[in-house]
């Protein structure tokens, strides 16, 4: 494709097993010329394999790390192969509807927006369930009693409604967050605002991301034309498991929520509490309850078996993010990096 405004960056965000129909998906609905940067962050061999051998058809760029990588890592290895007006940060489970990307290019042009947003949909079918149609993100300064708190303010509109009861209703309008399932950014932002912050590994990096934004002048838009929707109920592969623990590892969200605490100056408050008291939901659920127990009939009997498959989980999730520690510190020290073939 000649001259495009755009390239897109794939990243991993917590699987491998939809990386192939998701960038199938980029190639058949991206009506707009673009370059891609494909970075692979310690995909399984099969995975691997594809990915090569569709680099070498297509003619992407296909960054890979033998090691997982955190998404903001991701993203900043894929940023510095970017030399066009616009970038596209995408995840690898998100399928994008056609003709998705000519309306995020048309909107930062017409708007001056520095980042811009699809409507955001979740699960199958594709393109029905909204996930994320903008919100809010700013920090709130209260004074109570004498003391100054600072509090985060993290909202998401229309999660949950059907996309086609309130397709209509929808504008292009500004809004103050994105989610990184998928985003546009003029390039030239990050001149102002660094690269994404590798403290953030596994939660709010959106969060961060946009108000730093914000911070810098940038106005956020949402572009309700153009429509993603992420994977989030696909089935699970075993050999997805390894970095799905690893990128909702307790030890990665905690670090994440302090960075955002610490760099934001924000009041350890109940939302706060409220993240720390859930650490692990996300692989309880979706191993567990879905996974490992979705079979039993009776609930009395996977409430028992919850008793004891819950710390049996907890074990092998901590010896898990012990094992991609050790594999990541000897990748590096043998001088592993990231490898790029285009």
């Amino acid at each position: 494709m000649a001259d495009p405004e755009v390239t897109i960056v794939a990243v991993p965000r917590e699987r491998f097993s939809c990386a192939a129909r998701s960038l199938q998906s980029i190639y058949d609905n991206s009506e707009a010329p673009f370059r891609l940067v494909y970075v692979d962050g310690g995909s399984p061999s099969h995975v691997r394999r594809h990915l090569s051998a569709q680099a070498a058809s297509k003619g992407f760029e296909l960054i890979r790390t033998e090691y997982f990588l955190s998404p903001n890592e991701a993203r900043n290895i894929g940023l510095e192969r970017v030399r066009t007006k616009y970038v596209v940060f995408i995840d690898n489970d998100v399928i994008v509807a056609p003709g998705w990307l000519g309306p995020l290019i048309q909107c930062a042009d017409e708007t001056g927006a520095a980042v811009v947003s699809p409507l955001n949909c979740e699960g199958s079918p594709v393109h029905e369930q909204i996930h994320f149609a903008g919100g809010g993100c700013h920090v709130r300064v209260e004074e109570r009693g004498g003391h100054r708190g600072r509090h985060m303010v993290d909202t998401i509109l229309r999660q949950g409604e059907q996309l086609s009861h309130v397709r209509e209703q929808l504008k292009r309008e500004q809004t103050e967050v994105a989610e990184f399932h998928c985003l546009m950014a003029r390039t030239d932002i990050f001149a102002q605002i660094g690269p994404f912050d590798e403290g953030l590994l596994s939660v709010r990096e959106n969060l961060d991301f946009c108000m730093l934004v914000a911070q810098a002048g940038g106005r956020i838009y949402l572009e309700p034309a153009s429509v993603i929707t992420y994977l989030a109920s696909a089935p699970f592969a075993w050999s997805d498991l390894p970095y799905y623990a690893v990128r909702w590892s307790d030890a990665w969200t905690l670090a994440s929520l302090h960075r955002l605490r610490d760099k934001w100056c924000l009041t350890e408050d109940a939302y706060f509490m409220k993240q720390y008291a859930n650490l692990g939901w996300r692989r309880q659920l979706y191993l567990v309850h879905h996974g490992l127990l979705g079979w039993v009939p009776s609930w009395r009997v996977r409430v028992a078996l919850e008793k004891v498959v819950l710390p049996l989980e907890e074990m092998w999730a901590k010896w898990t993010f012990a094992r991609y520690v050790r594999r990541r510190a000897q990748a590096k020290a043998l001088g592993r990096g990231a490898l790029s073939s285009a």
